[in-house]
C-alpha cells in the first residue's frame, strides 16, 4: 500500500469519513430508466418497467432514487425512453424536495438524439448521449444504475471500496444459484477482488470462489472515474460492431484492456440484510414481480420497508386511511397477513396473504388470496381472486372467479407458468387509460 501524509495508508485515507463525504459530494448518478421490460407483459403496455408500481404505494425506480439520496448522492439523472409519461410525472410529483440551489436535484434525460440521429441503442449509448450534460457538473465519480430493481445499497460502502482499491470501474455483483446465473452478467475475480473475467448471459456460467453451487452476478450498478468513463465510451461509440451495452461490450473491452476492474460485494454495502442472504430482486418477470410483491406479506419480510433511518421515499398522494366495514358472520371487513394501502374500502369481504395498492375498493362476500391489486381496482360482489396481478383500474364483475380455473383463466388473461393470473383492464372489454399508468 502507498503511504500518504500523516502516515496513514492509501486506504485508511479513503476510509476517512471526512474524505468519504467529500467523494460522495463529487459523484453523479445517472439511473438508466428507459426499458420496457417486455417480460412483465401488459403491466409495460403503457409505462416503463421502473414505473411499474411496487409493494402497496412505491414504484421501481424509488429504490435506487432512495439508496442514491439517503447515501448521500444528491445529483441524480434519470435517462427515460420508453412509454415514458407515467415515470416523468412521478419523478416530478415524488421528487421535486431536492434543492438545486444547493445542488441537490433529479434531472430527466429523454432520449434526444443529441448526439446522432438514433434513439438510445444500449445502457452505454444512454449515458454516451448525455455526456455533454455529465461533463456540465464536472464529477470525480459517475455512478451508473439500472431502474428496475429492488433493494436497499449504501452507495458510499460502493464508492469506498472504489477509491481504496485504487479501480479505474467497480461493479457491484451479488451471488446467485447457478441456475439462475445464465440471465446475468457473470465475473470472476481474483483473492484482491479485480475482476479477471465477465461474461454476459453465459451458457456455463463460472463458479464463485469457494462455493461452486452460486455464481458472481453483476447487479448492473457501475462506479466509474469519470474522465476514465468519458473514454471509454467514445471508443465504444466508435465501434459499428459494438451493441453499445456494459454488459456486453464496455466492461469486457475494459477487461481486454487491462483497465482495473474490481467486484464490490453486495454483502458490504445491503441495507437491512437478513442473516447473511442480501436482498435485491430483478423482478422482470410477473412470476417474480407477484414473488417479490407476496414477500412483503411475510411477518418478517426479508425486504424492510418500515426502516425509519432508511426510508424509500416515493409520491405520496393524499388519501384517506383504509376502511374496514362490516362485522357479521360471513360478511366481515378483514384482511390478515396483507398490505392495504391508503384510500381502500374493505366492505364485508375477506382479504388473505395479499397486497392492495392505493383506493382499492373490494365489495360484499368476495374473496381476495395471495394476490397483487394495483390502484383503483373494484372488486365485485361475491368475487374471488386466487394468485393473481389486477392492473390498474380494472372492475371485476360481481361473482367473477379468477385464480380458481386456470384452464378457463387462460382463454382470457395471461396465466404464467406457475399460475399466476395477470389481468388487465382490456382482457375484461374495458377500456385501458395509458395516461393513467
Amino acid at each position: 500500500m502507498t503511504a500518504v501524509a500523516g502516515g496513514r495508508t492509501e486506504q485508511q485515507h479513503a476510509a476517512h469519513p471526512a474524505r468519504i463525504q467529500d467523494n460522495v459530494r463529487q459523484t453523479f448518478a445517472i439511473v438508466l430508466a428507459g426499458g420496457r421490460g417486455a417480460r412483465l407483459h401488459e403491466l409495460t403496455d403503457w409505462r416503463a418497467k421502473p414505473a411499474v408500481p411496487f409493494g402497496g404505494k412505491f414504484r421501481i425506480i424509488d429504490f435506487p432514487l432512495s439508496n442514491c439520496v439517503n447515501s448521500g448522492v444528491r445529483r441524480i439523472a434519470v435517462a427515460t425512453q420508453y412509454k415514458s409519461q407515467s415515470l416523468i410525472r412521478h419523478i416530478q410529483r415524488g421528487w421535486s424536495f431536492l434543492d438545486g440551489r444547493i445542488r441537490e436535484f433529479i434531472e430527466l434525460l429523454p432520449a434526444q438524439q443529441r448526439i446522432n440521429s438514433s434513439w438510445y441503442l444500449g445502457t452505454a449509448d444512454a449515458v454516451y448521449q448525455n455526456l455533454d450534460v455529465l461533463r456540465q457538473h464536472r464529477p470525480r465519480f459517475v455512478l451508473v444504475l439500472g431502474g428496475d430493481h429492488v433493494y436497499k445499497m449504501d452507495y458510499r460502502e460502493l464508492l469506498r471500496d472504489h477509491v481504496a482499491s485504487g479501480a479505474e470501474a467497480t461493479v457491484a455483483c451479488v451471488e446467485v444459484p447457478m441456475a439462475d446465473a445464465s440471465a446475468f452478467g457473470v465475473m470472476a475475480a481474483d483473492d484482491a477482488g479485480r475482476v479477471v473475467a465477465f461474461d454476459e448471459k453465459p451458457a456455463a456460467p463460472r463458479p464463485a470462489p469457494g462455493d461452486p453451487g452460486k455464481a458472481l452476478a453483476s447487479m448492473g450498478i457501475y462506479l466509474f472515474d469519470a474522465d476514465f468513463l468519458y473514454e471509454a465510451l467514445r471508443r465504444d461509440a466508435g465501434d459499428a460492431q459494438s451493441s453499445h451495452d456494459f454488459g456486453r461490450d464496455v466492461i469486457p473491452r475494459l477487461l481486454q484492456a487491462g483497465s482495473r476492474v474490481f467486484a464490490h460485494n453486495f454483502v458490504r454495502s445491503c441495507v437491512n440484510m437478513v442473516g447473511d442472504r442480501p436482498y435485491w430482486r430483478d423482478v422482470g418477470t410477473v412470476d417474480a414481480y407477484w414473488r417479490a410483491n407476496m414477500d412483503l406479506t411475510h411477518v418478517v419480510p426479508e425486504l424492510n420497508l418500515y426502516d425509519q433511518d432508511w426510508p424509500i421515499w416515493t409520491y405520496q398522494e393524499q388519501l384517506p386511511p383504509a376502511k374496514f366495514v362490516f362485522d357479521e358472520d360471513e360478511r366481515r371487513g378483514m384482511a390478515v397477513d396483507s398490505l392495504v394501502s391508503g384510500g381502500c374500502v374493505l366492505s364485508g369481504c375477506t382479504v388473505r396473504r395479499s397486497l392492495l395498492f392505493s383506493s382499492v375498493r373490494v365489495n360484499d362476500y368476495s374473496l381476495v388470496e395471495d394476490s397483487v391489486v394495483l390502484p383503483k381496482v373494484e372488486i365485485g360482489h361475491h368475487a374471488v381472486l386466487r394468485r393473481a396481478v389486477i392492473d390498474n383500474y380494472c372492475r371485476i364483475a360481481p361473482g367473477m372467479r379468477i385464480g380458481v380455473d386456470l384452464e378457463a383463466d387462460r382463454k382470457r388473461f395471461h396465466v404464467t407458468e406457475s399460475g399466476i393470473t395477470l389481468v388487465y383492464p382490456e382482457m375484461l372489454g374495458q377500456r385501458s387509460d395509458g395516461n393513467a399508468h
